[in-house]
């Protein structure tokens, strides 16, 4: 049972990672130090976008749920 939870914790946590990487920002880095280049520019996430943001969402539930169900093992 250990090893099935690791597994799947190594597996979600490895899916969360590329889902966060690949997702696109509005903003640049410069932006969080003060730098408003941008304009304020605001774009709502529409198609794929809206569903990987979704899936992000969910994957980050089911890590912390297996996270804790491997400290409860």
């Amino acid at each position: 049972m250990e090893l099935v939870l690791q597994i799947a914790q190594i597996t979600t946590a490895v899916l969360l990672i590329i889902l966060i990487m690949v997702q696109q920002r509005g903003t640049a880095l410069g932006s969080a130090f003060g730098g408003s280049e941008g304009g304020g520019v605001y774009s709502t996430r529409r198609g794929i976008q809206k569903k990987m943001f979704a899936s992000t969402i969910i994957l980050a539930a089911l890590f912390i749920i297996l996270a804790i169900a491997s400290l409860a093992v």
